[in-house]
């Protein structure tokens, strides 16, 4: 399939970090919308600037483009990209995160629980075999509609709608979950406000985002540095899979000021590393030991 193109944009200056508030920031480089690869000065697209928060080191693009219609980037339909096993939950999964969640609440049982971006809904069904009550919604028209066919879940559990539509009663939850979601939304701090919102006093919110100081990351800028050219491999607002964001740790202990909650707990994911099999295991291991690794999962407690 071939890679979007979209011309209906808004680019939207930014003044302040989104998850800090502070207006000082460094300029790193630009980004094509569409694959660089190791020559992107020999490509012909658009480009933005992406920038680095000086004080949480949030990792975001100024100015940063909006799609006029986000259904052109994550309207899709599902069949196309996965085969019937993928509508498969095995048992496993989510369970890492389950049991993690066990341990902070200790071992509490039949908690309400809300996934923002349910996709498919696989965390709701391992959530509900776990014996939690799951709840989740999902702004996507086909993804929500897979997720009722296959799934069977009711109106009151799962239901269509975007982070800014979202409406739920204060303080209904006990556990709610980002998972590969906020790096997508063009306001992550204001989503994290609505969640704690929602969530009981104690309660735990789970994070996955891309982490900015990835090593491969840093790796190619600095290939791209060394060959005199301005670009950087940091995001991708403007191609699959949108990412307008990447986060520090430094960003949720910062966030966690302003928002009334307090990081807890948090560790990284390795994930790929694209590189050539003779080096990859090399890389794996020193991503782990230098906390590089491509995802950063954050848990917080919202304040008493």
């Amino acid at each position: 399939m071939n890679e979007p193109e979209y011309s209906n944009y808004l680019f939207f200056k930014i003044t302040d970090c989104n998850m800090c508030g502070n207006d000082s920031y460094r300029v790193l480089g630009r980004r094509l919308n569409k694959s660089q690869g190791f020559n992107p000065s020999g490509k012909v697209g658009l480009t933005t600037t992406i920038v680095q928060c000086t004080s949480c080191e949030l990792i975001y693009s100024n100015p940063m483009p909006i799609p006029s219609s986000l259904e052109d980037h994550y309207n899709i339909d599902p069949a196309e990209y996965w085969r019937e096993d993928y509508f498969k939950v095995d048992e496993n999964y989510f369970s890492t995160e389950i049991e993690w969640l066990k341990k902070l609440t200790d071992g509490k049982p039949h908690l309400k629980t809300l996934d923002i971006g349910a996709g498919l809904g696989k965390q709701m069904v391992a959530l509900k075999r776990a014996g939690y009550e799951a709840y989740g919604f999902e702004p996507s028209p086909a993804f929500y509609s897979m997720a009722k066919e296959k799934f069977n879940f009711g109106d009151e559990f799962l239901k269509l709608s975007s982070i800014e539509d979202a409406d739920y009663s204060e303080e209904f939850f006990d556990f709610i979950s980002f998972g590969a979601v906020l790096e997508h939304l063009k306001n992550p701090s204001h989503s994290i406000s609505k969640a704690i919102k929602w969530l009981k006093r104690g309660g735990i919110i789970h994070i996955e985002v891309p982490n900015s100081e990835w090593l491969i990351s840093r790796l190619i800028n600095k290939m791209y540095k060394l060959r005199g050219k301005d670009y950087v491999s940091n995001l991708s607002p403007m191609h699959p899979p949108y990412h307008l964001y990447e986060f520090n740790l430094k960003s949720f202990v910062k966030n966690g000021q302003i928002n009334n909650y307090t990081v807890i707990d948090h560790t990284y994911y390795v994930g790929d590393t694209f590189l050539p099999k003779a080096i990859s295991p090399l890389a794996r291991k020193l991503m782990k030991n230098t906390k590089t690794g491509m995802q950063l999962c954050v848990w917080l407690q919202k304040k008493n």
